[in-house]
């Protein structure tokens, strides 16, 4: 049987993937962070190693043991663990040290380069899954007004100027007016600082990098971002069609209706 490596971050897309894989008749090992990874992974992978964010080398010692060909990265290695003391190896240190700098897709690419110097091929992080990526249209029994419609045109040209420098992939905006842009924090804490201006009816954009790698850092909603969406009274989230994962769509979307939040595929 053919077997792939998951590299595996936060939230529910490692599950989601594996069920997926394993579903295509594949084995699933999984290479899981103690930081990051949900425990509840371990019930549907094949076998699963545990090791710190940190340790480069150990998950380069994994794979020359499992002699991988192929393998994926799913789910989010929070970026500001970098600065949260976390204890580096070496190898990390070495690889860190010689980057031109410490954007996401500068770390995770010379992270894949480098398991990609034993022979392994990182596949898209959406195969096997593509159903999770919604096409264009309203998605919503609530429709964005003209002026949601306007504050969408206006927040996809800055997120997307803003994910082609790396900085981060959504904005929250209301009557053209820029409340938050998402850095480092992360997209819930991003909406969350927009709040602080605007108590209700604001509209969030989430959208791909100019020219999104599949294989990495996909933009992704789920359970957490609609209960943060609820918590901040946000009108409106868009989101980039075929680009953006969406998971536990039937509660996002059921959620959504009963709050009247418009979640819409631009």
């Amino acid at each position: 049987m053919e077997k792939i490596a998951l590299i595996a971050g936060n939230g529910s897309f490692p599950y989601i993937f594996a069920q997926a894989a394993k579903n295509a008749g594949l084995s699933v090992i999984a290479i899981a962070f103690r930081e990051e990874t949900a425990e509840n992974l371990a019930q549907v992978v094949d076998k699963i190693y545990w090791i710190s964010v940190g340790q480069l080398k150990a998950l380069i010692d994994i794979v020359q043991k499992e002699q991988f060909k192929k393998a994926v990265m799913a789910g989010q290695i929070g970026h500001k663990l970098l600065f949260s003391g976390i204890e580096l190896d070496d190898e990390l240190k070495a690889l860190i040290t010689g980057l031109k700098d410490k954007k996401t897709d500068t770390i995770l690419a010379a992270v894949a380069s480098r398991i990609g110097q034993l022979g392994v091929e990182f596949i898209d992080s959406t195969t096997y899954i593509k159903q999770f990526l919604p096409q264009k249209g309203v998605l919503t029994d609530s429709k964005p007004t003209a002026e949601q419609e306007a504050d969408i045109s206006f927040g996809k040209e800055i997120a997307k100027a803003i994910a082609g420098l790396d900085i981060g992939q959504t904005v929250v905006v209301k009557n053209k007016v820029v409340l938050s842009v998402e850095a480092i924090e992360g997209t819930d804490e991003a909406i969350h600082r927009a709040s602080v201006y605007c108590k209700g009816g604001a509209v969030v954009i989430k959208v791909s990098k100019p020219n999104q790698d599949m294989r990495f850092d996909i933009p992704l909603i789920g359970k957490k971002t609609i209960e943060t969406l609820i918590r901040e009274q946000v009108a409106v989230l868009a989101i980039e069609a075929e680009k953006t994962l969406f998971l536990d769509r039937e509660y996002v979307l059921s959620e959504a209706n009963k709050y009247s939040i418009c979640v819409v595929a631009i």
